[in-house]
């Protein structure tokens, strides 16, 4: 037996060498920097190597978002039994580097109350809740529980989130009858010595204070007829950010998702911009006008990490509530973005814009980088025709010509491309995802998602990230970010620049192929 298995290694090793011949002989560039090296473990059809999903089974939400001693905890909306929505708990995930993560057991279960819809954790450190030991704190969740009714409890852990202990008086806040009653956010208002939770209620959102977690009283509500409302509010969010960097200049934001209704169909979030005084949020600017967080198709239920001082980073659900229970992957279903870090920026013209980074972190799984400098790409040139990937990241920065338009298709196969692009003539970034490899599972998947984004010194930026099922792109420095799913063949991995009717010059370009985050974490 040990000749026979010799002689089949033996046999492999040539093969590998006649077909790499091959290869060489007819032009044909191997770069093994590049090869997808994914086998076993997380490298399913479809499967993102670098955003978070779950083992198994279906995922929406982020819940409970927190950092504590040294880790980044990450809970969501999870049903440990199938692969769609239902038995809804917290699954459980925690990183040293918002890049990497470690699966844990289960954490929240649903109980008589009901099922464990979304929430928050915030640390106690003071131990105000009465909840821990004197002069001791620990990890508060407030969530929604949803049975007959929806209504907010609390549970608390003593162990940093390893286990969790519901509180006996359940709920804590009984629903005053409201349909739609649900997803807590609280925060810690420094001012008064007070905690603060903002709740979706319906087409609004309602503030509501507690100096212990446990007794809360109503404080004021805000948004029935402020922003879009083709659909039910939910998951909402509220935090203070400086205003282009300057601390004694500040501004509240408060966002809040929406379902249906969103800018590209379905489920998808908004902002407002404005003051918070401890007990009403005031909105800056005209009730009708609508700040959209993401122009993609995939990104909802936003949440911020409580307790990272002064950097705020939130994670979204990549899916979309018209298609979410269909999308096809298996043995999962659901995938988050990538973090990304908040900052308040001025545009001439626009005023106060959110802006939205993927963290500085994710730079620990850039390999091997292609450079390129100041290039004059006209159609039909690709000065990426070597390059390929399903895991890619790409930085360029473009000074317009004379092209209506210009970009790139990613995940390229002989009947397939994602376009990611510049409207030249119309100052639209763009996803078109028309071709983009498997739709047929929903008629509302296929599409173009588009925002306006407007030259700066006549200069574009792009900073795309794409994986094995999805693409997200940061227009200049993430004042416009559009994120979408896609499910092309594992074949389609080409790459291309392209230009159309006329050229454009390319002042920077870096590809960097992105490793799995998963194959050594198993």
């Amino acid at each position: 037996m040990k000749i026979l298995r010799m002689n089949s290694i033996v046999a492999v090793i040539v093969i590998l060498a006649v077909f790499t011949t091959f290869f060489s002989m007819n032009g044909i560039k191997v770069d093994a920097r590049w090869k997808d090296h994914s086998t076993g473990y997380y490298s399913e059809k479809y499967r993102p190597q670098f955003h978070f999903t779950s083992e198994k089974n279906w995922m929406n939400d982020p819940n409970g978002l927190v950092f504590y001693k040294g880790k980044y905890h990450m809970f969501y909306q999870y049903n440990p039994y199938g692969n769609k929505g239902g038995n809804t708990s917290w699954g459980h995930a925690v990183s040293k580097d918002l890049v990497h993560w470690k699966h844990l057991p289960v954490a929240l279960k649903p109980d008589k109350l009901g099922m464990i819809f979304s929430g928050s954790i915030v640390v106690d450190k003071h131990n105000t809740s009465g909840l821990f030991k004197a002069k001791s704190g620990g990890l508060v969740a407030i969530y929604t529980s949803a049975g007959d009714t929806q209504q907010q409890s609390i549970a608390y852990s003593t162990n940093e989130g390893k286990t969790w202990t519901k509180y006996k008086g359940n709920p804590v806040l009984p629903n005053p009858g409201i349909k739609d009653f649900r997803d807590p956010k609280v925060i810690w208002y420094e001012k008064e010595k007070k905690w603060v939770m903002i709740l979706a209620a319906g087409d609004h959102v309602r503030f509501y204070s507690s100096k212990n977690l446990r007794e809360w009283k109503y404080m004021s509500k805000f948004g029935e007829n402020e922003g879009a409302h083709g659909g039910v509010w939910e998951c909402p969010e509220l935090f203070i950010l400086p205003v282009n960097g300057d601390p004694n200049n500040t501004k509240w934001v408060l966002q809040v998702d929406i379902n249906p209704g969103a800018v590209a169909g379905g489920s998808g979030g908004q902002y407002f911009i404005g003051e918070f005084d401890g007990i009403k949020f005031v909105n800056d600017h005209p009730p009708d006008e609508i700040r959209w967080v993401d122009y993609g198709k995939d990104f909802y239920a936003t949440q911020t990490w409580f307790n990272t001082k002064n950097r705020e980073i939130w994670i979204a659900w990549m899916n979309n509530w018209e298609y979410a229970e269909s999308i096809p992957t298996h043995p999962w279903r659901g995938a988050m973005s990538l973090p990304r870090e908040l900052t308040l920026k001025t545009f001439p013209g626009e005023g106060i814009k959110l802006v939205q980074t993927p963290v500085k972190e994710l730079q620990r799984i850039e390999q091997n980088p292609y450079k390129w400098k100041n290039k004059r790409i006209n159609p039909g040139k690709n000065v990426l025709s070597d390059i390929s990937g399903k895991t890619i990241e790409i930085t360029a920065e473009f000074e317009l010509g004379s092209a209506s338009e210009f970009g790139f298709k990613v995940r390229k196969g002989k009947n397939e491309e994602t376009i990611i692009g510049y409207d030249a003539v119309r100052n639209q970034l763009f996803v078109d995802r028309t071709n983009s490899g498997q739709d047929q599972f929903n008629k509302q998947f296929a599409g173009k998602h588009m925002a306006t984004l407007h030259p700066v010194d006549n200069r574009i930026k792009l900073h795309i990230f794409v994986d094995h099922s999805s693409v997200e792109v940061f227009g200049n420095n993430g004042e416009i970010v559009i994120t979408d799913q896609i499910f092309p063949d594992p074949s389609s991995e080409g790459l291309e620049l392209f230009a159309k009717n006329g050229d454009v010059l390319l002042i920077s370009l870096t590809v960097n192929k992105l490793e799995s985050i998963w194959q050594k974490n198993k």
